[in-house]
């Protein structure tokens, strides 16, 4: 089956401007993710997601494509990516980017040329453009909600925007598109159809070019309706469309979307779901509000919290949902990402990050390991509001986009440009986390990183094709996996005892504070294991 190599992957994504500079202008580059493929390779990954590295603006981080053909030459040129392919693939990494599908930058030539048009293009319309303001309003007014924009000519009338204003959303059509309202495309209108067209072909330039894929931002955004609903029903057919296409002409291609996909009762467009750290599943496990709050969220203890009132409910019933239709259905759950916060965020500890680590990369799911988090980087608040950072009060992302910190120094290896000139300021803190100081540390989070994708890898039952069953949903949280396997992971500062059937004879295998008695197993604060469970006996 086409992608299938995805339930065996491990991921890790790449925030380009903060990874490694190597030419020395304060901004991360290709050049230096090739120069630092022997580190990524060392820690056990196998699939490269980069945000989005296009030509761009960047007034929202490079989310505002103004060429989708070309690498922003910040970060370098199409031949210095395709050469960091062919380094990966020599590696056994693969490599994804971030396809932004709904909206462009105002500066595309797309949208230049609509703009300075009288008035509808006669081979439809690329942007959806009205000349006087729809009575219906959205249903919702916050960042990645559509909103109108006054055009600022010579067009008259008004453009829709994805998210920023110099973000004009992409034409694929409405849902309603009643006579009064001519400029409501049908999804078949000539416009979204240019645009479909246009999506196969983006899809086809750069895997032509050995890309082994795509992770979809708003994928769910490109059929509009002001209820927010069948539009995002809608998208998905599309999307369908796209895959059955992609599974005939590149059969070993795949598609991530942002979020989970919409459930409509037919075949699923991509292949696998993304718990997205801004959501509920994964905020009901390690979102402490140490970064703000999230303002679509309720706030709540987290799980994985010193404290130990959390509850690992939301996550597991939003894991049910998921897997409902298709027990084996992929699930991408990550540390962190580039949208909120870091895993060590706020007064989580080092301490605190084996426990955590441990069921990120056991529980069965797509591991997806953010740029930092395999060293314990530190979220950084009070950090300046770069390439629009701030969309919400409530939180600031630029506190989880610092440079990557490789070693010491006034810009921790990181580059060789004035502090002052950097992307964003590196962590200030004299006992920062860096590669350099973790290598060779058998107690550093570097080497527990390492050694858990390692034994996720020689161990099938820890993989994200066998099963999972879960024997205590509380402290410790207790899990089997493939029926061979037990894990236990306690989050919290005071010690937890699991006495489920389970617990009875398991062998531990790998973990810290795990001790067997006769009782079950105790488990220090903070302690996590990984055990083999007795054969079955008449097997």
């Amino acid at each position: 089956m086409g992608g299938d190599w995805l339930a065996d992957a491990v991921l890790y994504e790449i925030y380009p401007q903060s990874f490694a500079d190597a030419d020395g202008d304060g901004i991360g580059d290709l050049r230096g993710v090739i120069d630092h493929l022997d580190h990524i390779a060392s820690l056990g990954v196998d699939t490269l997601w980069f945000n989005p590295c296009f030509a761009s603006p960047f007034v929202d981080a490079g989310y505002d494509v103004a060429d989708y053909l070309t690498i922003a030459p910040r970060y370098g040129t199409n031949d210095d990516m395709v050469e960091l392919v062919a380094r990966a693939r020599e590696r056994g990494i693969r490599v994804l980017l971030d396809l932004v599908a709904g909206h462009t930058s105002d500066e595309h030539p797309w949208f230049r040329r609509e703009l300075a048009a009288d008035g509808p293009d006669p081979a439809g319309d690329r942007y959806v453009w009205c000349e006087e303001l729809p009575a219906r309003a959205w249903a919702l007014d916050t960042p990645g909600t559509p909103a109108w924009v006054r055009s600022p000519g010579p067009r008259k009338g008004w453009y829709l925007k994805n998210f920023y204003d110099e973000q004009p959303a992409l034409n694929f059509g409405w849902i309603d598109h009643p006579g009064n309202e001519p400029w409501r495309d049908a999804v078949t209108a000539p416009g979204p159809l240019r645009n479909r067209q246009a999506l196969r072909d983006v899809i086809a330039y750069w895997l032509d070019r050995g890309v082994s894929g795509f992770r979809v931002d708003m994928a769910f955004s490109l059929v509009k309706d002001e209820e927010l609903t069948g539009g995002r029903a809608a998208s998905a057919a599309l999307w369908r469309e796209i895959r059955e296409w992609l599974d005939t002409a590149y059969p070993d291609a795949v598609l991530l979307p942002e979020g989970a996909e919409p459930r409509t009762g037919g075949p699923l467009a991509f292949h696998a779901d993304f718990f997205l750290v801004i959501h509920g599943a994964h905020a009901s496990l390690f979102d402490n509000h140490a970064a703000g709050l999230l303002p679509f969220q309720e706030p709540r203890e987290p799980f994985f919290d010193a404290a130990g009132r959390g509850s690992t409910g939301p996550f597991l019933a939003a894991w049910a949902d998921a897997r409902a239709a298709d027990p084996d259905r992929p699930v991408v759950l990550a540390t962190a990402d580039h949208d909120f916060n870091r895993l060590r965020c706020g007064p989580r500890t080092p301490e605190q990050l084996g426990a955590a680590l441990t069921f990120l990369f056991t529980w069965g799911s797509v591991p997806c390991l953010y740029y930092g988090d395999e060293i314990g980087m530190r979220y950084l608040p009070g950090m300046p509001d770069v390439e629009g950072a701030i969309c919400n009060p409530a939180y600031n992302r630029a506190g989880c986009r610092t440079p990557m910190q490789w070693a010491a120094g006034p810009t921790a290896g990181f580059s060789a440009a004035d502090p002052e000139r950097l992307y964003l300021p590196v962590d200030p803190a004299p006992d920062r986390p860096t590669v350099a100081a973790q290598e060779g540390d058998p107690g550093s989070t570097l080497t527990l990183v390492r050694e858990l994708v390692a034994l996720r890898r020689a161990t099938p039952a820890l993989g994200g094709r066998a099963p999972t069953r879960v024997v205590h949903e509380g402290y410790p949280f207790a899990y089997v996996r493939g029926e061979s396997h037990l894990v236990v992971v306690n989050p919290r500062r005071e010690p937890a005892m699991l006495t489920a059937p389970e617990a009875t004879g398991a062998t531990p295998l790998w973990g810290s504070g795990v001790t067997a008695t006769p009782g079950g197993l105790t488990v220090s604060g903070f302690g996590y294991g990984v055990l083999a469970l007795p054969p079955v006996r008449g097997l």
